[in-house]
C-alpha cells in the first residue's frame, strides 16, 4: 500500500489538499531520512560478489518484473460506497526474492518498483521518496524477520530455494504488510485528524484476506523458483485472477454506489459520505458538515414537453456545473431525478457560500438542440450539529428546508425547527387537496368584470373555491402555493378551465355574450402542450375560442421567456385572448407586453383602490391606462371598491373594472340570475 497524492498532503478521498501539519511533514520526513539509510545500509554491507555468483539469473529477473509490473498495475479494493484503496501485487514476488537472491536484491527490486511506479504516475519529488522509503524499511524488516527466524546473517549470499522456511517467510511477509500497513496509517492519521485505530480497522476488514492469498504466492515462488522460470510462471494465473476478480468488484461497486446518468454518487454513496464527514467532524470537535439539496423547479414540464432525452442532456450538465461549482473538498450526488445533494466540510457560512455559488452556475441558459433554456432551482441547507446529528435527521431536515424554499419562493432555505410544523401541515393539506379533487369538493365561483362606460357586464373571472369538511373554507393563497409546488396545479387548472367553459358556454347558449377568464400559473407558461389542452375543452363544450381569456403573472413570464412566448403565441393563433395579471406589481414594461402580443391588462389593486387618496397612485394607473390602450390592449382595473373610484376610471377612457363595488365572487347560479336581470334591463323589460 502506497502513500497517495490526498493522503500525503492532508486529504482523502475527494477531500481538498490542505497544508501539511509540521507534525505530519517530521513523520513525513523521519521516514524518508530512515529509508534512505536503510538503503545505503543494504547497499554499503551486502556481499554483493557472492549474491551475483549464488544468484538464479532467470527466476531472479521474472520475479523482478513481476514486482515492477505489481506495483505499476496495482488492484483496486472498494472500501464501502465511495472510497477506494490500490493494492500493490508486488509484495509476493518481493518476499520470494528473499530466500532466493537475498535481503539485498529484494530491497533493491522494490525501490526499482516503486520508483517505476511513481515515475508512471508523475508523483512528486517528497511522495516518491517517502514510499521509496516506507517500502524499503517494509522489506528489511520482513528480512530481518525471515533471516532471524532461519539463523541466517540478514545481508547473506541466497540460498537453495527449496531449503527456504515456508513458516518464516510468511511471518516475513506478513511483517512486511504490518509495518507498510502502520506507516502509511500513521500519514492518514495525521493528514485527515482521524483516529489511528480506526484507520487501520476501516483498511483491516478489507486487506487481510487479499494480502494471505498473495503471500501464500509468494511463499510457493520461493518454493519452486529453482525449478525454473516457467514453473514461477504459472503462478501468475492466481495474481491475474485476483487483478481480474477485484477490478470486477470495483466495477460493480461503482455501479452499485453511483448514478449511471450523471457519474455522481447516488443516494446510498450520499449517506455513506455524510456518515463519514460526520464522524470526522466529532472526532475533530468541529462543526458540521452541511448538507445542501438542490431541486430544478418545475423539471417535469421539461420532461413532459421536450421529452425525457432533453431532461437527460439537461441533468447531465446541471450534475457537471454543481461539481464545478462546489467547493474542492465537498462531495457531489445525485439522490435522484431533479434532486442533487453536495455534503459541504463546515459550519453555516460554508454551506451558504456553496448553495450561492451552486445558483450563480446555473444562470446561464442550457443549450438543447438549438433552444436556450433556463435552470431554475430550490436549495434547502441542514448543518450539523445544530439541525441533526445523524445523517437521517440531516437529510430529513434538509429536506424540509428545501419543501420551505419551493413554496416561499426563497430559492434557499436554511432549516428551522418551525419548518416542521408548516410542512406536516402543508403536506396534509396537499393529502387533502388531492382528495378534494377526487371526491368533487371543489368548486368554481366567478366575479363579473363591468364596462364602466356602459354598465354591462362584459366578462366574468373563474375562481376556484374550497369548502373543507372540517377546516371550512381555505384560502386560495393557502392551497394554491402547495398545489403549485407539488404539480398539482395542472389537475386544479384542468378543473377550473373545464367548469368555466361548460358555464360560458350556457351563458352564451342563453343569448349572453360574455367571456370568462381563468388564471395560470407559472408552470403552466413551460408547459408546451396547454394550447393543444386548450383547445380541445373549447371544441368539447363548442365555445368559440375569443370567448376565453388566460390571465398569466409577470414574473411567470420572466421565469422563462423563451417558451412562455411559444405558450402564448399558440395560444393566441388559436383566437384565445392573454391578459397580464396584477400589472404593475412585477417588472415588465409596456414595450414588452406588446412584444409578446397581449390582448389584456389587468391593472393591479393597489394602485386602482387607491386613486382617490394618493395622487401619485392616480398618475400611475391613468397612465398606464392611456398607454396600454393606445398600444391596442383591452384594460381591466382591479379593486374597484366604491363608486368614486368607479367614475373616476370611466373618465380614463374604455375601461373594465372588477372589485366586490361592482360585484363579489359568486357561484355560476347567481351568475344566470344576474346576466338575466342585466338582459331584461337593456331591453327595457
Amino acid at each position: 500500500m502506497e502513500l497517495s497524492p490526498n493522503e500525503a498532503e492532508g486529504g482523502t478521498g475527494t477531500s481538498q489538499p490542505s497544508v501539511p501539519s509540521f507534525a505530519l511533514r517530521a513523520y513525513v520526513t523521519a521516514v524518508t531520512a530512515v529509508g534512505a539509510l536503510a538503503v545505503l545500509f543494504v547497499l554499503g554491507f551486502s556481499p554483493w560478489p557472492d549474491v551475483m555468483s549464488d544468484l538464479m539469473v532467470g527466476p531472479v529477473i521474472f520475479l523482478a518484473i513481476a514486482a515492477i509490473i505489481g506495483e505499476a498495475k496495482p488492484i483496486q479494493l472498494v472500501l464501502g460506497d465511495s472510497e477506494s484503496r490500490t493494492l500493490s501485487t508486488s509484495s509476493p514476488f518481493v518476499l520470494a526474492l528473499i530466500p532466493v537472491a537475498g535481503v539485498g536484491v529484494a530491497v533493491l527490486v522494490q525501490v526499482l518498483a516503486s520508483l517505476t511506479d511513481d515515475v508512471l504516475q508523475r508523483r512528486q519529488v517528497t511522495k516518491s521518496l517517502f514510499n521509496v522509503a516506507q517500502y524499503s524499511v517494509s522489506v528489511l524488516a520482513g528480512g530481518l524477520v525471515y533471516t532471524s527466524l532461519t539463523s541466517t546473517p540478514l545481508l547473506s549470499a541466497p540460498t537453495d530455494s527449496h531449503d527456504a522456511a515456508l513458516g518464516p517467510l510468511l511471518l516475513a511477509g506478513i511483517t512486511m504488510v504490518v509495518v507498510n500497513w502502520i506507516l502509511v496509517a500513521i500519514v492518514v492519521t495525521l493528514a485527515s485528524r482521524e483516529k489511528f485505530l480506526w484507520v487501520l480497522r476501516t483498511d483491516a476488514q478489507f486487506l487481510i484476506i487479499t494480502h494471505l492469498v498473495l503471500l501464500s504466492v509468494g511463499a510457493i515462488a520461493a518454493d519452486v523458483a529453482s525449478d525454473g522460470v516457467w514453473v514461477i510462471a504459472l503462478l501468475a494465473g492466481p495474481v491475474i485472477a485476483a487483478h481480474l476478480f477485484a477490478a470486477s468488484g470495483a466495477r460493480h461497486a461503482h455501479e452499485a454506489s453511483h448514478d449511471m446518468l450523471t457519474g455522481l454518487g447516488n443516494r446510498g454513496s450520499a449517506n455513506h459520505r455524510l456518515a463519514q464527514t460526520l464522524a470526522d467532524a466529532r472526532n475533530r470537535g468541529a462543526d458540521g458538515p452541511g448538507l445542501v439539496l438542490i431541486d430544478l423547479d418545475h423539471f417535469k414540464d421539461v420532461n413532459d414537453t421536450l421529452g425525457h432525452p432533453v431532461g437527460d442532456i439537461i441533468l447531465r450538465e446541471v450534475g457537471a456545473r454543481i461539481v464545478k461549482a462546489a467547493p474542492e473538498d465537498a462531495s457531489v450526488h445525485r439522490l435522484g431525478g431533479d434532486e442533487f445533494a453536495i455534503i459541504v466540510e463546515g459550519d453555516h457560512s460554508r454551506s451558504r457560500a456553496a448553495a450561492a455559488a451552486l445558483l450563480e452556475a446555473l444562470e446561464d441558459p442550457v443549450k438543447v438542440d438549438g433552444l436556450e433554456l433556463l435552470v431554475r432551482a430550490s436549495i434547502g441547507i441542514a448543518v450539523a450539529p445544530f439541525h441533526g446529528s445523524d445523517s437521517e435527521s440531516l437529510m430529513k431536515h434538509a429536506d424540509i428546508a428545501l419543501y420551505h424554499a419551493k413554496v416561499e419562493r426563497d430559492r434557499v432555505s436554511v432549516y428551522s425547527p418551525e419548518f416542521d410544523v408548516n410542512t406536516v401541515e402543508r403536506l396534509q393539506l396537499l393529502a387533502d387537496l388531492r382528495s378534494a379533487l377526487g371526491a368533487g369538493d371543489l368548486h368554481v365561483v366567478y366575479q363579473p368584470q363591468v364596462d364602466l362606460q356602459s354598465g354591462r357586464v362584459v366578462a366574468l373571472e373563474a375562481l376556484v373555491r374550497w369548502n373543507h369538511p372540517r377546516r371550512g373554507n381555505v384560502s386560495p393563497e393557502e392551497f394554491i402555493p402547495v398545489a403549485e409546488n407539488s404539480g398539482l396545479i395542472f389537475t386544479v387548472t384542468s378543473f377550473v378551465l373545464d367548469s368555466a367553459i361548460s358555464h360560458v358556454a350556457r351563458w352564451r347558449d342563453g343569448g349572453h355574450d360574455v367571456r370568462v377568464a381563468v388564471n395560470l400559473s407559472a408552470r403552466h407558461l413551460s408547459d408546451l402542450g396547454l394550447p393543444h389542452q386548450v383547445s380541445e375543452v373549447l371544441e368539447r363544450h363548442g365555445v368559440p375560442p375569443e370567448a376565453l381569456v388566460l390571465e398569466v403573472t409577470e414574473t411567470g413570464i420572466m421565469a422563462d421567456a423563451v417558451r412562455a412566448d411559444l405558450v402564448i403565441k399558440a395560444l393566441r393563433e388559436l383566437g384565445v385572448a392573454v391578459a397580464i395579471d396584477d400589472y404593475g406589481t412585477g417588472n415588465a414594461s409596456l414595450t414588452y407586453l406588446r412584444r409578446l402580443e397581449i390582448d389584456e391588462l389587468k391593472v393591479d389593486r393597489t394602485f386602482v383602490s387607491n386613486i382617490n387618496a394618493d395622487n401619485h397612485d392616480l398618475i400611475i394607473v391613468r397612465s398606464t391606462i392611456e398607454l396600454a390602450l393606445a398600444l391596442g390592449l383591452r384594460v381591466v382595473a382591479e379593486g374597484v371598491e366604491d363608486e368614486r373610484t368607479a367614475q373616476a376610471l370611466a373618465t380614463f377612457g374604455a375601461v373594465i373594472g372588477q372589485g366586490y363595488h361592482l360585484g363579489h365572487p359568486v357561484p355560476a347560479e347567481q351568475i344566470d340570475a344576474l346576466l338575466t336581470f342585466a338582459h331584461h334591463t337593456a331591453r327595457g323589460d
